[in-house]
Formats: structure tokens, C-alpha cells, sequence
């Protein structure tokens, strides 16, 4: 697939842990309890170390820090961890991506200089101060402002994501014109990939989010403009006719790697070393009585276990050992999902139903 010298760019998550309550977020059961298959681990700055050496940091054009459960903001160490690459890498493209809902003013404008000009700060913010927080549960719109104004006031370069929703659909042009207002280089309207069910490709046209309470809160429903819905999503009819069913579709795709590509790596808030955050999103879903029965496992089991990609364990060199990268490539080749094939690669990549490059358009 490729070699640790292949690399360019990471994708790292560096913490498990989120003051939020995302209703479509697998860190809880829809916006519910704590998804019992996390440790909400985090990754220290000696952990960065450790992993990511001098001479490595000088071959990446960009660290990159989302993931599948936590929010960077909230980890201990992450402005140290950004000094760390800057510091061994001054043309380094850093970024991630944040709900906003947390940190001091000071502790802003620090992640501006740190930052500086070659890198951005992705905010995902989800409507306006009347709306926002229907999907970002537990997110105060007081502080997403406080957080904004002072990272671009401090010389910050950002972009605003607006994941639209059929409540927050009318405030677009509203937001946009505050973007601008507020010094924002980019807004994007996000048009969600998740009105689909992970297990078995259903697509559904609204999903109850819950609280902590475990009490029935927002009806998430789809935008009802059709061109503010994911275009991939209403191909789906047509995937259906042509091949009878997802599963048939997904045996035969064609899979067009979007990591092998651009030569990036993810590691996530464990350490763990993987192609990208959809590999390694499918090994803690919660609505399983077993994560380990998704397919991921058997090439992480074949590869030696959990511990043989653990970077932090083991570095980086050994995971590549492993030969787990090559193994998930190779069975791209296999005829059917049941057979080998890598089912969650022909879901997240494949151009014929493209839900994440839909999101954009």
C-alpha cells in the first residue's frame, strides 16, 4: 500500500475525550451514555515524541488532528504537541478540526501563533446561537464566539463547516454573512453522510438524538432543499437497480484509495496506526455486543493483535512491519466482502457512491 517513508501526511487523533454530546457521534449512543468500548484514551506529549522523531516531522507536509470520538480542544497536551511539529517542521501544514465549546481566550490566541499563517482551524459550527447546539449537544454558544474571536483575532487562519440540517437549513446565508463579518476565509456547508445506518447501508430520512438522561431531545431530520442534501445519498435508488442490493455493490466496487493517494497515515488517541479513521471507526461500534465481530479485527488479529500497530508500543517501523497495510490492499482484489474484500473501503471509497467527497459538493 505504501512505506513508512511513503508518508506525507497524519491524521491523528489525539484524544478520545469531548465535552460535547454529538447525537451521530459514535463516542455515545446517540447522544446518550458513553460508548462502552471506549477508555477515552489521550495522547501525551511524550507519546508524540516517542512516535513522531525529528527526521520523521521533516518528511510531513501536514498533521491534521479530527478522528472519530473525541475533540482535539480537550486534550491536556495538544498545544505542546503543535510547538512540537512546528518546531521540527516550520513549513508544516497544521490543522483540525473542533466544536469550539471549550478553552480560555489566552489558551486561543496561543493555538493562533502557534499555528500561525501555514495552517487553519476548522470550526464546525452547526447553525447559529438559536440552533447550534440541537446537534452539538452541550456545546454553549458563548463559548464557540469567545473561542472564534479570539483565535482570529490573534492572527488565526479559519474555516467554518456548517453541517446543515432541515432546522438550521434557512440560516445558511445568515451564517455566511456573519462568516465574513467575523473574518472566517472559508464557510462550508456540509451536507451530511450519516443519514445512512453503519450496519447495513439502510438509508434513513431522520435519527432521534437522545440526552444523557437518556431522554429524547432533537429529531434529526435531512434538509428538505434537495440540493442541501448528500447527492450520494439520493444515488443511492440507483445503486439499488443496478445491482440489487449494497452488500452486491460493495462485493464488486471498485475501491480508489483516497489515503494511498496523498500518503496519509492516521494514528488514533490509543496509538494506534491505520490507514485512515474509517478503518480504524469500525473497531468500537457500541450497538454490537462484540466490536471485535466487525472485519476489521481479522486483519488487525492476523497483523498480531492489537499491540503490533500500536505505534506508541511499538513505533511506527514495526507497525509497517506488520504487513496490515499491504494485507487490507490486497484484499481490494478478493471477489466479495464475505471472501476478504474490506468491506468499510468499498463504503468510504469507492467513486461510484461517494458519500464523503458528497459532503462538499
Amino acid at each position: 500500500m505504501y512505506k513508512l517513508e511513503d508518508i506525507r501526511q497524519i491524521h491523528l487523533e489525539i484524544t478520545q475525550r469531548c465535552q460535547a454530546a454529538c447525537s451521530m457521534c459514535d463516542r455515545n449512543m446517540n447522544g446518550g451514555e458513553l460508548n462502552p468500548y471506549l477508555n477515552l484514551d489521550e495522547l501525551k506529549i511524550e507519546d508524540i515524541k516517542n512516535m513522531f522523531s525529528p527526521n520523521f516531522i521533516l518528511q510531513l507536509e501536514s498533521i491534521q488532528m479530527c478522528g472519530n470520538h473525541g475533540d482535539p480542544i480537550i486534550a491536556e497536551d495538544l498545544l505542546e504537541t503543535f510547538k512540537y511539529f512546528r518546531k521540527h517542521n516550520p513549513n508544516i501544514w497544521l490543522s483540525m478540526n473542533t466544536n469550539a465549546g471549550a478553552r480560555d481566550e489566552q489558551w486561543w490566541q496561543e493555538l493562533a501563533k502557534t499555528i500561525g499563517r501555514h495552517g487553519t482551524v476548522i470550526f464546525s459550527v452547526d447553525g447559529l446561537e438559536d440552533t447550534n447546539h440541537l446537534y452539538r449537544q452541550g456545546v454553549q454558544w458563548n463559548k464557540v464566539k469567545r473561542a472564534i474571536d479570539s483565535f482570529i483575532g490573534a492572527g488565526g487562519r479559519a474555516r467554518w463547516d456548517f453541517l446543515v440540517f432541515d432546522y438550521n437549513e434557512h440560516q445558511i446565508e445568515e451564517a455566511r454573512q456573519m462568516s465574513n463579518e467575523w473574518g472566517f476565509e472559508k464557510f462550508i456547508v456540509k451536507k451530511s453522510a450519516r443519514f445512512i445506518t453503519s450496519h447495513s447501508s439502510e438509508k434513513k430520512d431522520e435519527h432521534q438524538a437522545i440526552n444523557r438522561k437518556g431522554k429524547k431531545t432533537t429529531l434529526l431530520k435531512e434538509p428538505k432543499k434537495e440540493s442541501l442534501k448528500n447527492e450520494a445519498l439520493q444515488k443511492r435508488d440507483l445503486i439499488l437497480e443496478k445491482y440489487g442490493s449494497m452488500d452486491n455493490f460493495y462485493d464488486v466496487s471498485e475501491i480508489t484509495c483516497r489515503v494511498k493517494s496523498t500518503g496519509s497515515l492516521y494514528i488514533s488517541a490509543e496509538g494506534l496506526a491505520l490507514p485512515c479513521c474509517w478503518t480504524a471507526g469500525r473497531m468500537y461500534k457500541w450497538w454490537h455486543k462484540d466490536p471485535k465481530v466487525e472485519q476489521i479485527w481479522k486483519f488487525i488479529n492476523k497483523a498480531g493483535g492489537k499491540d503490533s500497530i500500536n505505534a506508541k508500543k511499538v513505533g511506527l517501523e514495526k507497525v509497517f512491519d506488520t504487513g496490515i497495510f499491504e494485507a487490507i490492499e490486497k484484499s481490494w482484489s478478493t471477489k466479495g466482502c464475505s471472501n476478504g474484500k474490506l468491506k468499510v473501503c468499498a463504503m468510504k471509497c469507492s467513486q461510484e457512491f461517494d458519500l464523503v467527497g458528497s459532503q462538499y459538493k
